[in-house]
């Protein structure tokens, strides 16, 4: 099996190698972000936050410090620029790896990621009406926050303010303003290295939420007092909160919920909740907390599909235990509501991030212009579902303008919508994305 820390090294050494410019192809394939599928505008703002209480853990002569990236409904009557889906440095740093043949396989410079914005809009005030829920969310372990931003525009589009963390030196890359580039340390091996990640990832997030707490007592949290958007303290609304994140951070989600009772609801976007994931069979088995005591509080399990080394189809649910033993556990351990939903259609692991909803057609792109069709390796082939599939009445799961999205209810009626803009069909379920064995971090 890839453990997440086969990912992170790849992502590591190319964030050594990005002090250099990449070079820059002759005719660079565009990005273009998938549509917004909710009623708001969306505006994002970016925070530098230090902790001065806390050493970081991964460099102890340090203060912990984390770049948090806050994406909120905005008001329809003002207007900003675009923001920047990467910035410099971490496009350099991402450029690089998915070069790399393990992953994309195109030739540095291919994409132009400079060019690519998001949806969210920067400098725009707030909407109007009455506080948020606020979602927290954390990505894959070694993932930058950037290479989530379709979930997390999307899910501002339909009334959230989303807060997204960079998990600083497990992260691939962090760019902090000035310019400058924290990369990922290098990668450790087995559950103590994932538990040292596990608890850093906790603490962060329950810091955020100390920081947004200032916020609406009308403090400026950013260490370098850049001026935020209009309205954004009074529009969080703290008496809900929702924790939500891609594989290990939707274990990260799950953990933080266990430690912190600030947050209401959480949502595991196809992450093992353990530090060593018994997969093959016969290997280490090490659950989290909320595996082994579960939640008094809801919680949303939502996997994908995906093959074995062997080709044999794989489920990523809590009726599979042969495949992910800590689901099934925390299914067994949950005490509050829960749903389990699979997404059919050729889902895959890394359909939650951008690298599917925007890379999808750059790269079939690219590869038509770079690669000699001797040498060509296949393209995935693109299938939308339906729908996603879930037995409970209380959840519902659509597919629109290519978007599956599903939502559902928790107590206090925080509602929780998350949408996947693409499904593709490869041989790999895991975070290689077209080849390798699977992982669930």
């Amino acid at each position: 099996m890839v453990r997440g820390s086969a990912l992170i090294a790849g992502l590591a050494l190319a964030g050594g190698l990005a002090t250099a410019a990449p070079a820059v192809a002759a005719d660079q394939a565009k990005l273009t972000a998938p549509a917004l599928t909710g009623p708001y505008d969306v505006g994002t703002t970016d925070l530098h936050l230090v902790d001065p209480s806390r050493a970081d853990p991964w460099k102890p002569d340090r203060r912990r410090e984390l770049m948090v990236t806050v994406t909120y409904p905005a008001d329809r009557s003002a207007d900003g620029p675009r923001a920047p889906w990467l910035t410099p440095g971490v496009s350099g740093v991402i450029d690089q790896t998915l070069a790399a043949e393990d992953y994309l396989g195109l030739p540095v410079g291919s994409i132009d990621w400079a060019s690519a914005k998001r949806r969210a809009e920067t400098g725009v005030p707030v909407a109007h009406g009455a506080p948020k829920p606020v979602a927290l969310f954390s990505p894959g372990f070694g993932g930058p926050r950037e290479t989530y931003t379709a979930i997390v525009d999307d899910l501002a589009s339909r009334g959230y303010v989303v807060v997204s963390l960079s998990h600083t030196y497990e992260s691939a890359a962090v760019e902090f303003p000035g310019g400058r580039l924290e990369t990922a340390v290098p990668p450790g091996e087995g559950p103590e290295f994932m538990k040292k990640a596990l608890d850093a990832r906790v603490a962060d997030s329950r810091f955020v939420l100390d920081r947004l707490s200032d916020i609406t007592r009308g403090r400026n949290p950013d260490a370098e007092n850049r001026p935020l958007p209009r309205g954004l303290g009074r529009s969080l609304d703290l008496s809900r909160v929702g924790a939500y994140g891609h594989s290990y951070g939707g274990f990260t989600a799950g953990e933080t919920m266990v430690h912190d009772r600030r947050v209401d609801a959480g949502i595991n976007l196809d992450g093992a909740m353990a530090t060593a994931f018994g997969y093959p069979p016969g290997s280490a088995y090490v659950p989290g907390e909320v595996t082994k005591r579960g939640l008094d509080r809801p919680f949303l399990l939502m996997g994908t599909e995906g093959v074995d080394e062997n080709g044999k189809p794989l489920e990523h649910t809590h009726r599979h235990p042969e495949f992910d033993r800590s689901w099934a556990d925390f299914w067994a351990n949950q005490r509050g509501w829960k749903r389990d939903l699979l997404l059919r259609g050729g889902s895959t692991h890394m359909a939650y991030s951008d690298l599917r909803s925007w890379c999808r057609n750059s790269v079939r792109e690219s590869r038509r212009r770079s690669v000699k069709p001797s040498s060509a390796r296949s393209i995935p082939v693109v299938r939308w579902p339906r729908s996603g599939t879930t037995s409970a009445r209380s959840s519902i799961c659509t597919s629109a303008a290519g978007t599956g999205t599903c939502s559902t209810v928790s107590r206090r009626g925080i509602r929780t919508s998350i949408s996947s803009t693409d499904r593709t069909r490869v041989k790999a379920p895991f975070p290689r994305l077209s080849r390798g064995k699977g992982a669930f971090t």
